[in-house]
């Protein structure tokens, strides 16, 4: 008997037929002898109405109540979770973030795990229990509810995973895996079988919503086996042959090393880049630049600082598109006239396109090809940043799709491995 955890999205769960197909599905694992956690999300497009709730009523809201509010959406999938597990004839137990005690900071919105109490769940599950845990939340210190961002739930899941040593963590969703690129940009990508933990980490860094990058860090940091696969399909698919599908992310093969291969090209909308114009070229303006932009809890991504000319230079970054004119507003009272900058820029119609393998520590060009590949295209390439196992360039938005196309078609991602 294994100890399995399933997460299950919005999608997943978006009505009252499929919450009764999930508790088909989870029933079928527990009839083989699995002790289960399901974790759920709120009903697809609960989050968004519960956020445009408090946004009419506070524009800018405050974040603590905006957490108590958004919250409340897998509270009431955990619920009709449990009872149609319990219509089912299976005992159930559902358990909110607070209940279980996941213990986060108080960085509301943004919360980040620090320790999880199994002893409610191995109780439960001791009884014979499938235990239903809301994602996505936690509670602090305090008492106060926390969220942990937006995906959080795969958080959650593979956090639990990891707390209760479970043999595997299932994250179902409205796909069937990884792609080698996102099916409605380019319509011959492949699901791949296997991907490491690196690779999966740099693609959701990098725009693949198929997972949250912090579930991702979660799952390699603990060595937790996590496979992504589909809740679309028939709930009485035989178990070895669910049990063996979708995408499985591994710990880094050797073998694959060697295949010279690229894994996926991965994209992001959410970009905006802002350009600090006429920067004093000295010791300590980065810090003086990102130092206020780190205090206001913004993400920065990529960062580019050119050569300086006559003891001036001009520093670049970007930062998710939400929270682009935040950080404008951050630049403009705080930091311009503390370092004497001539000039804040920002374009928010940008786009961050990527290429991931982990065959790139073997095998030179990628770069180049790439390069080579966005030139043939006539599309401008605005930034550049690398890693031992990605390149990632910043473009106008307009030319997103079409140079996720080309280098699909460059690197062969459309033929089969």
């Amino acid at each position: 008997m294994a100890l399995i955890v399933h997460k299950y999205g919005g999608t997943s769960v978006g009505s009252a037929e499929r919450i009764k197909a999930v508790a088909q599905r989870v029933a079928k694992w527990q009839a083989a002898g699995h002790q289960l956690v399901v974790v759920v999300s709120a009903m697809s497009g609960e989050t968004n109405r519960l956020l445009g709730l408090a946004r009419a009523v506070q524009p800018e809201p405050d974040p603590r109540e905006l957490d108590v509010v958004a919250s409340t959406g897998e509270q009431v999938t955990i619920g009709l979770l449990a009872m149609a597990l319990k219509q089912r004839g299976l005992p159930a137990k559902s358990f909110t973030g607070a209940q279980v005690r996941i213990l986060t900071d108080s960085a509301f919105t943004k919360a980040r795990i620090r320790q999880i109490d199994v002893e409610p769940m191995r109780y439960e599950l001791a009884r014979g229990s499938v235990v239903v845990v809301a994602g996505f939340q936690g509670v602090d210190e305090a008492g106060d509810i926390t969220t942990l961002g937006r995906g959080g739930s795969d958080t959650t899941a593979v956090a639990l995973a990891a707390a209760l040593r479970a043999h595997e963590c299932l994250i179902y969703t409205d796909v069937d895996g990884v792609y080698t690129a996102d099916p409605r940009v380019v319509s011959d990508a492949r699901r791949l079988a296997t991907v490491t933990f690196e690779e999966m980490l740099e693609l959701a860094s990098l725009g693949s919503k198929v997972l949250q990058i912090r579930s991702v860090e979660f799952a390699g940091k603990y060595k937790v086996p996590l496979r992504v696969l589909s809740s679309l399909s028939d709930p009485d698919t035989p178990l070895a042959e669910e049990s063996t599908s979708g995408t499985l992310i591994t710990l880094e093969d050797d073998q694959k090393m060697e295949e010279a291969i690229i894994s996926g090209v991965a994209f992001n909308r959410d970009e905006a880049k802002i350009t600090v114009v006429g920067v004093p070229d000295r010791p300590g303006v980065a810090y003086a630049i990102l130092g206020p932009i780190g205090e206001a809890n913004i993400d920065v991504d990529m960062i580019i600082q050119n050569a300086g000319v006559d003891g001036m230079t001009d520093f670049s970054f970007t930062v998710n598109r939400g929270e682009f004119q935040k950080a404008l507003e951050v630049l403009n009272t705080r930091v311009k006239d503390h370092i004497k900058a001539s000039e804040i820029r920002g374009d928010n119609k940008v786009c961050k396109v990527s290429l991931v393998g982990v065959g790139m520590r073997t095998h030179a060009g990628v770069a180049s090809k790439m390069f080579r590949t966005l030139a043939e295209e006539g599309i401008n390439i605005q930034m550049i940043s690398t890693s031992e196992i990605k390149v990632a360039v910043v473009v106008d938005e307009k030319h997103v799709e079409r140079a996720v196309r080309a280098l699909h078609r460059a690197f062969d991602l459309d033929q089969a491995a």
